[in-house]
């Protein structure tokens, strides 16, 4: 989840909300790869999920990171709730996820360094303590009852949201892990293509990266539970977002579907103000009930920004979220992937080829063809091993044309579409009648 925004003065009017979308442009030679990856912690001795405080536990691992590798602690309050490091930081999901937000960076080779060095400086302070850190997409065996809360005011607020509008909500908060990468756009024409091509090709990083066959201690019947969990959440900000590929879709029509979208909180002087259900319209015409009479700064926009999970998210850069997170090659290989079709013009154009004469029934179909059946899924007559193929294939090609040598990393794919079998088919052939082995081969 993301940490609170900052800056931006009072918007003055609905058009500066497209301009801060479009203030997010950057020419080629700007962009950049952020990649983020979610994990689990977990004790050696009792296979339970790492808590919020006490000797071992995530303030233990903040407090030694701190000490030894130069980490800034951020607070909420009295607790701390993440830590800084020049442009990256660490950060907690609701149920302890431990999230590293990397630093923008110019190669795929780079966000390998950043991920090892990053897994190596966790290690170093967890394994004395009997930590170990999970790279799987969802909790193998923990109940609701057994994840620890962090001390952060907004997920408390959207735990209790959660129950009202979905099924699925609550699990999706504690119980799930996710790798994404954030990618520039130069133009408004870019954005949406970029956006419409990782919206249409989100079911195949579904398929090839899904890790979560497990809940709650037996095979749960899907490859990605993750990705089932995201279809019974919240319909009003979650999903594959069919109007992105219908004529006129641009910065303002994002825009309008996010302020259509509810309210969770406002963000005031270190604190979350409930503003479940309401308005940002209310609120740009100084009509919002939390806070009667104000008027939102850009900041209040960002955040707002933050509460929509669509399969592909639009902020100032671009969001591909649609990704279980796994081990280490997996992790590198997630950016791999969209790096290589988004980032060279004519991989690009060739997706967008590829995808344009798919309708929303089989896009959406595809998603719960991914979720349930990984490669081996399909919809509407597509296969996803062979669109997998196809788009695999554009991104070596594309990764190639940027000359740096990054297919290297695109191996795990490679190796999942020779066979078929993706993370989680080889996490249920380990399986008997214990996890133990799970939690060993998902160790980061």
């Amino acid at each position: 989840m993301s940490i609170p925004q900052s800056g931006g003065g009072v918007i003055e009017e609905i058009g500066d909300l497209a301009a801060f979308m479009a203030s997010g442009e950057k020419p080629k030679d700007q962009w950049r790869i952020g990649t983020e990856h979610e994990k689990f912690g977990w004790l050696t001795d009792t296979r339970l999920p790492l808590p919020y405080a006490g000797a071992r536990s995530i303030s233990a691992m903040f407090q030694g990171l701190q000490d030894r590798f130069g980490w800034t602690p951020l607070r909420e309050g009295d607790s701390v709730i993440g830590l800084a490091r020049g442009q990256a930081n660490i950060s907690l999901e609701p149920g302890g996820q431990f999230e590293l937000s990397g630093a923008p960076l110019a190669s795929i080779h780079d966000t390998r360094a950043e991920t090892e060095s990053h897994l190596a400086e966790v290690r170093s302070i967890a394994d004395p303590l009997g930590i170990r850190f999970m790279g799987i997409g969802a909790a193998p065996e923990w109940t609701h009852e057994q994840m620890p809360v962090m001390p952060k005011g907004r997920y408390r607020l959207m735990t209790d949201y959660m129950g009202r509008v979905g099924t699925h909500g609550t699990q999706m908060m504690y119980r799930t892990c996710t790798v994404q990468v954030n990618l520039d756009y130069a133009s408004e024409a870019d954005m949406v293509k970029k956006l419409r091509v990782a919206l249409a090709l989100q079911p195949v990083a579904t398929a090839l990266f899904a890790s979560s066959p497990f809940f709650e201690g037996k095979p749960n019947g899907h490859h990605s539970w993750r990705s089932r969990i995201w279809r019974s959440l919240d319909d009003s900000r979650t999903g594959m977002l069919p109007f992105a590929f219908e004529g006129g879709m641009g910065y303002q029509r994002y825009v309008d579907w996010v302020l259509d979208v509810p309210m969770y909180f406002v963000y005031r002087e270190g604190k979350y103000i409930n503003a479940l259900g309401q308005s940002f319209r209310d609120f740009l015409k100084g009509q919002l009930p939390a806070l009667p009479g104000e008027k939102p700064t850009l900041s209040d926009w960002a955040d707002h920004m933050t509460t929509v999970f669509p399969e592909a998210r639009v902020k100032k850069y671009i969001e591909m979220r649609g990704a279980d997170c796994g081990d280490l090659p997996h992790i590198v290989a997630l950016p791999a992937f969209w790096v290589g079709l988004m980032y060279d013009q004519g991989a690009l154009d060739a997706a967008w080829d590829m995808v344009k004469g798919l309708d929303g029934e089989t896009r959406e179909g595809l998603r719960v063809a991914a979720s349930v059946s990984a490669l081996r899924g399909e919809a509407g007559g597509v296969r996803l091993i062979d669109l997998a193929r196809a788009a695999v294939s554009l991104s070596h090609a594309g990764l190639a044309a940027r000359g740096l040598g990054e297919e290297v990393h695109l191996a795990p794919l490679a190796d999942s579409l020779a066979t078929g079998d993706v993370q989680a088919d080889r996490l249920l052939a380990r399986y008997a009648s214990d996890l133990a082995g799970i939690y060993a081969g998902t160790s980061l």
